[in-house]
């Protein structure tokens, strides 16, 4: 029998919008946020009304049901039966879901902007309908629980002591024909976020793309680094892992120098630790993410420090000040040029930065907790520029 698509009745009862996700969990922060059962493979969820729904297939199904965060989970197999009853000769993934849907009698759907376009197309096609919502999903996801704070605080101390150990090696390293040596052996960049990754997953977290940036590498904010260690010069390390259990990150930049800083750098850093201050002081519940990053610019603008396209690359402060921080590494709400306003519960990033070639970069960062009258800082760690 040839493959047909089945269709969904409009009864005009039962037709709210529903929420759908098809992903797998592993990837999808959403899809974890709201079941909290991690998995590598894709599985669907549906949340009508009241009902939440996971389908997933059987090699799932048990650890499924003692694991996710939902109303019921349901195996695809069954309704994967219902449509090839139905006619639908190798039923697949978007087939179940519309017997599912067709049984809830649910019409119109949300899903993410990161949704299949496939899927979405084949549900159409069926008559139902399906509309894009704009991050954040789950609008909850922005405001953190006591829980979530307290999953990231935990991240950001052992995320911490990964860092202290980077920076007392480079701090023990000694200079030898104008590069770092550590025991025995020249240190470079990728020596040095072998350390980190090894502390951090001996403490349960997993890190990707560490950043520890030396010199004129240092001048391209996400430059990983590469090579040896240089005296005398900036050196940015930026480590954004992310907790095995709990699935949230940490987040947080020191800048260094061994030895001695040249004084354009040294008032360069100054410069960047005064434009966080003035970053931190402004966050509060209710202040404007805008407001705020234009502020950061004008310190900078005061300092003397201009930003703007030389020879074709971008110099001074050319990122945003901040961003959200949770079960994503950049996730709403935004401090930068677009609009979104602060709220009791936001965690947010709080990291300007200052890039000239043939001087180095800088770049501050903590992550703060948004209260009512200011912000919580989760970073403890402290911001010194000579080791």
């Amino acid at each position: 029998m040839a493959q047909q698509a089945a269709s969904v009745t409009h009864t005009g009862e039962g037709t709210a919008e529903a929420r759908l996700i098809i992903a797998a969990s592993e990837a999808d922060a959403n899809l974890f946020y709201a079941t909290r059962f991690l998995a590598p493979d894709p599985s669907v969820y549906l949340r009508h009304g009241q009902e939440t729904i996971l389908l997933v297939s059987d090699l799932e199904l048990d650890r499924a049901r003692a694991q996710a965060e939902v109303g019921q989970v349901l195996p695809l197999r069954a309704y994967e039966e219902r449509a090839r009853q139905a006619g639908v000769e190798q039923p697949g993934v978007v087939d179940a879901l519309t017997e599912l849907l067709r049984e809830r009698q649910v019409c119109s759907l949300l899903v993410p902007g990161s949704f299949p376009l496939e899927h979405a197309d084949k549900l159409r096609a069926r008559g139902l309908t399906v509309t894009a919502r704009p991050e954040p999903f789950f609008e909850a996801r922005l405001c953190k629980s006591p829980a979530e704070i307290a999953a990231i605080q935990e991240a950001m101390r052992r995320t911490e002591a990964a860092l202290d150990l980077a920076i007392r090696t480079i701090g023990e390293a000694e200079e030898r024909d104008g590069v770092l040596w550590w025991r025995g052996r020249i240190l470079t960049s990728e020596r040095v976020k072998r350390i980190i990754a090894r502390q951090l997953v001996d403490s349960g977290l997993i890190a990707q793309h560490t950043i520890v940036a030396c010199g004129e590498q240092a001048c391209d904010p996400h430059q990983e680094g590469s090579g040896p260690l240089l005296p005398g010069k900036a050196i940015i390390l930026d480590l954004f892992p992310r907790d095995e259990s709990s699935r949230y990150h940490a987040d947080i930049t020191r800048t260094v120098v061994k030895g001695r800083a040249p004084e354009s750098l040294r008032r360069m850093y100054e410069a960047v630790l005064a434009a966080q201050g003035c970053a931190l002081e402004l966050i509060r519940d209710g202040a404007e993410g805008e407001v705020i990053h234009r502020e950061v610019q004008e310190r900078f603008r005061a300092h003397g420090y201009q930003t703007g396209e030389v020879e074709g690359r971008m110099q001074g402060f050319f990122h945003g000040t901040g961003h959200g921080l949770g079960l994503e590494v950049h996730e709403p709400p935004r401090i930068s040029k677009l609009k979104s306003t602060l709220r009791f519960g936001h965690v947010v990033t709080v990291e300007p930065g200052l890039y000239y070639p043939g001087v180095g970069g800088v770049r501050i960062e903590d992550v703060v907790v948004v209260t009512e009258t200011g912000c919580r800082n989760l970073a403890s760690y402290p911001k010194l520029l000579e080791v």
